[in-house]
């Protein structure tokens, strides 16, 4: 099933922008494990929409309620099960444009694959909503990673055309999800001028997975990349995933961008990371560096021309509703979700 993440651990995630509830449910946890809710609680402000004067005016209280899987704070070796009310819905706004698809939106090709039927309130489950439930079985999986050594960190690399420093050059991220702090407050005021316009902007986010061993993955179909790429584009919006030097790989030539080996104190490593710690598919030992391009929110106030899907008629379509003027803030903890989702399966050896 399409809405399933994962071989040996399995991310199952359900519900609709606008449904009773959704939620996720996680199994193939190892029983004993404590979960500490309230840094997940802190983990899922971060990906929050209405705290800000840069994301969608829509709040939810985004609190998850345990159904099953735990006692007390560890894990029972049963599925743990979260879900997440839906309080704050005005599905009122979609009702003039239900048969009208928004341009770069899954409004016609969910139209199509559903015959009609999909959920059309906030896109139904095509929403971005959807990765509420994917960043708490994310963060429960950092956690457990992180007693394995593992870390995951993630930060905005770019916002249109301004550039944050390089993730590896990070200490720590300020509130907004930058390393540098006035590329941060240059990335603010490009997403109000953008909004003030009517208009979105895209971005990429830059993720770094820290103290992997070397020897995980396989090659061919099942290899790191491919796993991260999988579970990354199950996120909306993502259209393009590179590792390391990624497509900047293609201008360098042999002697540029082969990571050349080294002894430290015993351990092998590299003196590069253009291969973004993988090699034939297989984690090398240093980290796991990629990027992920997130496209401009496609729901936006400028006018659009689109076509009615009852009568086949050309129309001009003016969107209502809460719609964020940019998403990039708010993926980076779904990315690093993802990641820390795909690599813990990998972890237990699924």
């Amino acid at each position: 099933m399409s809405s399933i993440l994962g071989n040996k651990l399995k991310v199952q995630i359900f519900g609709q922008s606008h449904s009773e509830a959704l939620g996720v449910v996680i199994d193939g946890l190892p029983a004993g494990e404590e979960i500490d809710f309230a840094e997940i609680s802190a983990f899922l402000e971060k990906r929050a929409g209405g705290r800000n004067s840069y994301s969608t005016p829509r709040r939810e209280s985004d609190q998850p309620k345990i159904l099953s899987g735990m006692i007390g704070n560890k894990t029972c070796g049963a599925p743990l099960c979260a879900v997440f009310e839906n309080s704050n819905v005005n599905a009122g706004d979609y009702d003039e444009m239900k048969d009208i698809p928004r341009p770069s939106h899954a409004d016609y090709t969910a139209h199509i694959k559903h015959g009609g039927f999909n959920d059309k309130s906030g896109g139904g489950h095509f929403s971005g909503r959807l990765t509420l439930p994917l960043c708490f079985a994310g963060a429960v999986c950092m956690q457990l990673l992180r007693r394995a050594g593992i870390v995951i960190g993630a930060h905005i690399y770019s916002i249109g055309d301004i550039l944050d420093i390089p993730l590896e050059y990070a200490e720590k991220l300020n509130d907004f999800p930058t390393l540098s702090l006035e590329a941060g407050e240059r990335m603010k005021s490009l997403i109000e001028a953008v909004a003030s316009e009517g208009d979105s902007v895209g971005g990429v986010v830059e993720c770094g997975i820290w103290g992997c061993p070397a020897g995980l993955g396989d090659p061919m179909f099942d290899n790191i990349e491919s796993r991260l790429s999988y579970g990354l584009f199950g996120i909306p919006a993502i259209k393009g995933v590179e590792f390391g030097a990624g497509f900047d790989c293609a201008k360098m030539r042999g002697s540029e961008f082969n990571d050349n080996f080294c002894n430290d104190n015993g351990v092998i490593k590299t003196e590069t990371n253009n291969a973004g710690g993988v090699l034939g598919g297989i984690t090398n030992g240093m980290p796991i560096t990629f990027k992920a391009a997130v496209k401009p929110t496609p729901s936006i106030f400028k006018p659009q021309k689109s076509v009615d899907l009852k009568t086949g008629e050309e129309v001009t379509l003016n969107i209502k509703g809460r719609h964020d003027p940019c998403i990039v803030p708010r993926a980076v903890p779904c990315v690093m979700a993802a990641a820390a989702i795909v690599m813990y399966d990998i972890f237990l050896g699924g």
